[in-house]
Parts: C-alpha cells; structure tokens; sequence
C-alpha cells in the first residue's frame, strides 16, 4: 500500500496567524522554500531546524530573540510550506541556503542550526558560498562513516510520521515527547505530516554516510557548539574530537536537556543561545 502523501493540514495552517512573522518565498533552481520572517534591528539569524520540524515548531525560540537579531526560520527542503524533491543530501541543504541568503539580500547573516540544521548550518560556513558572520550549531548529528549508528533508528521517525498522517494528537506525540511544552506537543501533531516521507530517509541516511567532522574544521566565522548536557547525540567523546580540531569555537553544554535541547529546557536553552549570539551580534 503507498504511504499518504505530505499533507499541510487546514488546523496547521490556522497556527500560522499566531506566529509574529511575515511569510517569504525565495527559490532554490526549482524549488520553492517558505521562510518565517521575524524582523527585528539586529543582523539576520538563519534559523535552519531538525529532521522532523517545520519552521512553525521553532516559533517558541525564533520570537525570543528579536531583540538581539533578525529571526528566519527556514521551512527546509521537503517540510512545511517548502517544496519537497531531490536528493536531500547535506551539500543540496546547504544550496538551498546559500540561494535563501542571495534571494532574500541577507547581508553576512548569522547561522543558527539544530540537529540536522546544525549539519547544513556547517556545510554553509565550510562552503564559503554566501558571506556569513558567525554560526551557531546545536547539538549536530556526529555520527557518520566509521562512526556507529544516528543513536534514533529511522524506524521511529517513520512510526511518528505513520501516526501523523493518519492523525494524531497531542497527547499520543506526549507517549514520544513527555517533557515538551504542551504547545510544542500540540504543533507537532499538527505539522509532522507536512514532512516528507523520502526527505526524513535521505537525510537519516545521511546521519550516518555524511560526516560532520569533514566540514566542521574548515567552519568559518565566529563559532559556538552547544550541546544538551544529556544527549546522546553530542557525546563526551564528540565534545573532545570537536575540541581539538576547532579550539577557537566555543563550547557550551545546556544543562537537564538531551538532544531535543530547546524543547527539553526552554529557559535554559535560550539563556545559552543568547549568550552565544551576543558576541557575534556585536
């Protein structure tokens, strides 16, 4: 039996009209990608989410910072609004970046990336493509050849998919996520079906053939790693190789979290990011 396609629900789509931000669409060669606009004074921050999180799901931290910086939380290649297709590999994320830079006239935007957006926010500075001025990266997937398996096997990303596309609720993405805020519960029952099925096997198979550590030397910029004190994505070990193939960045562990860093301990979380910003902003 084919799987349900991608699908935006309406419920979805009301959630927008309480997000403080203006929709932008740029293009990336054929796709278009929706991005969440802010505003605010300071410098543009890119905000480039996870595997399963559509811009929305990243509302909470995006409207937190508008006084330090521009937030743009970009709907990535195959969730959300964004247009789905391609190969879904670390270099073409970071493509589509490099074309939101350029189409929206971000002048030397500052990255901020999660998870997979922590990947493609490195491969983005690595690349030199479009003129960055400083990066944060938020506990990045360090696995990869050689290097054991993504510690979250596809096989729950696709059981959560399978119960979105067939409806879902807050309380059953709770049994997955107990210690989130109850809105980013109920955001997630809504949006985790406009993530495309292909795009989440891609990318976790990326997880594991595409390696962090092959860009994260030649990162550009001003650079801070933040890790959940408790993930096991972002291990003690990956903490020391990261250390000493890049001393200059800095590195911050956030405490009572795991990988899902912003939703486990919001205040926390933020309390770090904003320290971590602030010497970029200026």
């Amino acid at each position: 039996m084919p799987h349900a396609p991608r699908a935006v629900l309406q419920s979805a789509l009301a959630d927008l009209a309480d997000v403080p931000a203006t929709g932008r669409w740029v293009r990336s060669g054929s796709a278009r990608l929706h991005v969440l606009d802010y505003g605010g004074r300071g410098p543009a921050l890119v905000m480039l989410p996870g595997i399963t999180s559509p811009a929305v799901t990243m509302d909470f931290v995006a409207r937190e910072l508008t006084d330090l910086v521009r937030p743009l939380v970009v709907d990535i290649r195959g969730r959300g609004l964004s247009d789905g297709g391609g190969t879904y590999s670390l270099e073409e994320y970071a493509e589509d970046t490099e074309a939101l830079v350029h189409g929206l006239g971000l002048r030397r935007p500052l990255l901020f990336g999660h998870s997979m957006g922590a990947r493609i926010a490195a491969v983005v500075a690595a690349r030199g493509k479009a003129a960055t001025g400083g990066s944060v990266l938020v506990d990045p997937p360090m696995s990869g050849p050689g290097r054991g398996p993504y510690p979250t096997a596809l096989e729950a990303f696709l059981g959560q998919l399978t119960q979105a596309e067939r409806g879902t609720d807050a309380d059953e993405v709770a049994l997955s996520w107990p210690r989130w805020p109850r809105r980013e519960q109920e955001l997630r029952a809504r949006w985790l079906s406009s993530c495309e099925r292909q795009a989440i096997i891609a990318t976790h198979r990326g997880f594991e053939t595409e390696d962090f550590f092959a860009w994260w030397p030649s990162v550009a910029g001003p650079t801070a790693l933040l890790y959940g004190a408790d993930s096991p994505v972002v291990t003690a070990a990956g903490v020391a190789e990261a250390r000493s193939l890049r001393p200059s960045a800095s590195f911050s562990a956030v405490p009572d979290a795991g990988h899902m860093v912003f939703w486990d301990n919001p205040p926390a979380a933020l309390a770090v990011l904003r320290q971590a910003l602030r010497p970029m902003v200026g």
